[in-house]
């Protein structure tokens, strides 16, 4: 093709250079263009992209000339930018036209039939492919897109599925792109084989596997459901289970995935090699040791003489590197060479240890705190800014952050600071949970029947980390109307207030005595004092107005109560104390977590002493919590409680300020409150000056709930007792149970429920299996 400017006047002529005359001239054909200077520059057809954008590519400006080689360059360059799916230039009155076709915009994408997988995780998915709204409109990017969706569903077991993809246009040059899924019947594990294996069964292997075959439970927890990625947890499962029992050199060779021809039934084969079991036959550390030896060496768990574990070398390794934190080497590293004797079947181990430089603490950054002032999390942290970094320090913050209950989750890094090599930050980021409750409405539970409630709440209020409540509940035996208010920081050093106000009135307290009330009326005021990171000791006054009302129904030890403060002779009418309690009270916490803890220690002892009122007495509580994870998603809770009461100079102790025992809280089983001595008259639990509780639970996540840890399933055994003043507390008094319970940190707050057996009733003892609790935890 040759254009001639001689045939007509250059003011009427156009010439036209379409993309195709570019493949023609890499085809050989000649193509000329006499130069011009361009004058103006002109593009049309444009929807969307700016002409900014189309005159970003193009090689030439106002004012130069414009010739073959860049109307070659100008075209190629439109092209690939992926906006076009058409491109001419044209040349009028020395006026450069750019004429382009767009390709038509995404508007959206649905999808119909799934089941399988979150429409929100699709979309999210399929945008980082380039298939998204607004997005140019690509059809081999659908394509991939396509393929993409069916290995989603093949990984998951739906070998059936059948994707057809519908893309429709609408106005303003855009289309709709539409995935049709039928997702078709999914795959299940018919058998898992397991060949190789010498010194385990085929029995003791499947155990530590996700995958199995179907079963009563599969329905719900999907195990039977073959998925590529759990097949390769499952593969590191097994090695780790080798690993841990000595087999060093394990290996998984191979693994199969058959399928049958209808596509519903999955055979799996998994190949080892075992290798030989090893001995640890020595230990010893190279490296900076900072004139440490013996400290590092005495942190290293893997032991001569002892069998081989893959989990305990790597836990050595994280608590030499951790110790080396405490100094300031962040990013120390600690590696284990191994020295294998095949003939002896030994492994000696070197640790090899670089600390690599110092750091410090460049800045503490926070985030994700939409409602808690930065304030109220900086104090907590004993971490600080432009101080040497301290592995332990950073740990005890993130736990503080963490008990103080106002976050879903706690996380903190500690990255290296850009453009630094002695320096890092810790970032701490929290999600915010509601700590604030408003509500009027009812309930009901086992003990105390429809209850009536209205409160207003803050645990962290306006963000200042202060607590605020104002409660008023009525139910069947307790009203409460209360004011009360926490500030944790009343000083700058960590010193705590509190105080409350109340008037309550109990009827027939814990539901099993006979009719009576009693109405309190007092307030109290309490300062806590830290003393060491997990240590704090309170001080506290109150003064306290006491009356108690009974009839002929009312256990014996009421009327008694009245007969010798005020009332009638024979206990039938009002008797009134004022009392002037004063506090003392220790508590430890070093817990992770103040709500769904896994590890640490949570210790209170409290005595509540009144000299000077009408009914002296001492009353003393000491209780302690132990946390230790066993796995990863397995946590052993660990309770005991020791209470104790009496009164001074002849005084009786205080009918109403007696324990109880039974029921969640104390022993699960047993009726709420009903353990201990009995009224004669009423045949009633009256409580007791003292008593004695224990509970052991195994907790774990729910079946189908992964890690989550608002929701669990526990096993529990539980032990408890109430005893009159004076009494020996003895052991073979007490009550036994165990049984079966779920957790959940529900968003309406903690319920438990539970089914216990008794085990060791006795005559008279009142049982209850099911009970169930909203409220409180363990």
């Amino acid at each position: 093709m040759k254009l001639h400017s001689d045939r007509i006047a250059s003011s009427l002529f156009r010439r036209s250079l379409i993309g195709a005359a570019v493949l023609a001239m890499c085809a050989g054909q000649a193509l000329a263009v006499a130069p011009f200077v361009v004058k103006d520059i002109r593009v049309e057809g444009i929807q969307r992209t700016e002409a900014g954008t189309v005159f970003s590519y193009l090689p030439v400006r106002v004012g130069e000339t414009f010739d073959d080689a860049k109307s070659i360059t100008a075209i190629k360059a439109l092209y690939a930018t992926g906006f076009f799916k058409d491109v001419r230039l044209e040349e009028e009155n020395g006026v450069l036209v750019v004429l382009v076709e767009e390709r038509p915009a995404i508007s959206s994408v649905d999808f119909t039939g799934t089941k399988e997988f979150e429409k929100d995780i699709l979309v999210k998915a399929l945008g980082e492919i380039g298939v998204a709204e607004a997005k140019i409109f690509d059809k081999a990017s659908v394509d991939r897109a396509e393929q993409e969706l069916k290995r989603q569903y093949l990984s998951h077991g739906l070998y059936g599925v059948k994707i057809t993809t519908t893309v429709t246009p609408i106005e303003r040059n855009r289309v709709t792109v539409m995935f049709n899924v039928d997702e078709g019947d999914t795959a299940r594990i018919r058998q898992i084989s397991i060949v190789g294996n010498k010194s385990f069964s085929d029995k003791e292997l499947r155990q530590v596997l996700k995958l199995d075959t179907r079963g009563w439970l599969t329905w719900y927890s999907k195990a039977d459901q073959y998925s590529k990625t759990k097949l390769t947890g499952d593969i590191e499962s097994i090695k780790s289970f080798y690993l841990n029992r000595g087999y060093l050199e394990v290996n998984i060779e191979s693994t199969q995935v058959a399928i049958t021809p209808d596509k519903k039934d999955i055979f799996l084969t998994i190949n080892i090699t075992e290798g030989e079991k090893y001995t640890v036959s020595g230990v010893k550390l190279e490296g900076e040791t900072f004139g440490r030896e013996e400290e590092l060496k005495s942190l290293v768990l893997v032991k001569p003489g002892a069998t081989y574990s893959g989990e305990v070398l790597t836990l050595s390794n994280k608590r030499v590197s951790e110790r080396l934190g405490d100094f300031g080497y962040a990013f120390a590293n600690v590696n284990a060479v191994p020295e294998i004797d095949r003939e002896k079947r030994t492994v000696a181990f070197t640790f090899q240890i670089d600390p690599g430089k110092r750091v410090y603490v460049r800045r503490v950054n926070i985030s994700g705190n939409t409602t808690t002032r930065d304030e109220v999390i900086r104090r907590e942290f004993r971490q600080f800014e432009s101080s040497w970094y301290d592995n332990s320090k950073v740990k005890l913050s993130r736990d503080r952050v963490d008990r103080l209950g106002y976050f879903k989750d706690v996380t903190v890094e500690t990255p290296e600071a850009q453009g630094t090599i002695d320096q890092v930050d810790v970032n701490l980021a929290v999600v915010e949970k509601p700590t604030g409750n408003f509500m009027v409405g009812g309930a009901f539970s086992q003990s105390e029947k429809f209850t009536f409630t209205a409160s207003i709440s803050q645990a962290n209020f306006a963000g200042s980390g202060n607590t605020v409540g104002i409660d008023f509940n009525t139910s069947r035996y307790n009203r409460t109307i209360a004011f009360s208010h926490l500030n944790p920081y009343y000083t700058q050093d960590g010193v705590s207030r509190s105080f409350q106000v109340y008037l309550r009135t109990n009827s027939s307290p814990m539901l099993n005595i006979g009719s009576y009330s009693v109405k309190q009326l007092g307030a109290n005021i309490s300062y806590g004092v830290p003393f060491s990171e997990a240590d704090t000791v309170f001080f506290g006054i109150g003064v306290e107005k006491t009356q108690i009302k009974t009839d002929e129904t009312s256990p014996t030890v009421y009327r008694n109560f009245v007969s010798s403060f005020g009332g009638p002779a024979n206990g039938i009418g009002t008797g009134e104390t004022d009392a002037l309690p004063l506090t003392a009270a220790w508590s430890r916490d070093s817990r992770d977590s103040a709500v769904t803890p896994t590890y640490g220690r949570y210790q209170r002892a409290n005595i509540e002493i009144d000299l000077v009122g009408d009914s002296r007495y001492y009353r003393a509580v000491y209780e302690q919590q132990y946390f230790r994870p066993l796995s990863r998603l397995v946590t052993l809770a660990l309770k005991g409680e020791v209470n104790y009461g009496h009164g001074i100079g002849g005084s009786k102790f205080p009918v109403f300020k007696n324990f109880y025992a039974g029921g969640i809280g104390s022993v699960r089983g047993y009726l709420s409150s009903s353990l201990g001595i009995v009224d004669p008259a009423r045949n009633d639990a009256v409580g007791g000056a003292a008593r004695l509780v224990g509970n052991a639970e195994l907790q774990m996540p729910f079946p189908g709930g992964g890690a989550d840890r608002s929701l669990r399933w526990f096993g529990f055994v539980d032990a408890g007792q109430v005893y009159q003043e004076g009494a020996k507390l003895r052991a073979s008094e007490l009550r036994f149970s165990s049984g079966l319970g779920v957790s959940w940190i529900s968003p309406v707050g903690p319920l438990k429920l539970s089914y216990a057996l008794p085990l060791n009733k006795k005559p008279g003892d009142r049982v209850e299996r099911f009970q169930f609790q909203m409220g409180t935890g363990f």
